[in-house]
């Protein structure tokens, strides 16, 4: 089953280059630094649901002090993710969004990674280039684990023959 990653080639995991993953990297490595080092804050985009209910739930989940001091940089910050990539869309042309994912394995899948950055204190932003690039040994141990369980799910999805092929 892994024989035939060893022979694939550089071109054929990138056929479109790696210039625009390094820009990407930087630009994500540059804004997560601004809002470092303006608010002091690792900019983890999990918490952004959380900071978001505060505005209108009473529940005393929702009205911690740590969601309502953050919550209207939060809210700018997705904003601004999502208003990024509606401007990348623009001037690069590429209107389109292409998955061969059921809708309904993506709607589960999106609960699950809901959960799990709940309970893991963190998603892929937040531990992941913030954690890990300032040294958090929590950080570091979560993206392990998270990473491992997804490669082993992954292969486990493919060996089954409900995984989705390139």
């Amino acid at each position: 089953m892994l024989e035939p990653l060893l022979f694939i080639t550089f071109e054929e995991l990138f056929p479109r280059g790696v210039e625009h993953y390094l820009l990407g990297g930087l630009l994500i490595g540059l804004g997560t630094a601004i809002i470092y080092v303006g608010t002091g804050i690792h900019a983890g985009a999990s918490t952004f649901l959380e900071s978001t209910l505060s505005y209108g739930s009473k529940l005393s989940r929702f009205q911690q002090p740590r969601f309502i001091a953050s919550r209207d940089w939060r809210v700018v910050f997705v904003l601004g993710i999502v208003a990024g990539a509606a401007a990348y869309a623009i001037v690069a042309g590429e209107f389109y969004w292409l998955t061969g994912v059921d809708p309904w394995r993506l709607f589960l899948g999106g609960i699950l990674v809901g959960v799990g950055t709940r309970l893991g204190k963190g998603c892929t932003s937040g531990h992941g280039v913030c954690g890990v690039s300032s040294g958090s040994g929590v950080s570091i141990l979560n993206v392990l684990i998270f990473m491992a369980v997804a490669i082993v799910v992954a292969h486990l999805l493919v060996a089954a023959g409900l995984g989705v092929s390139a």
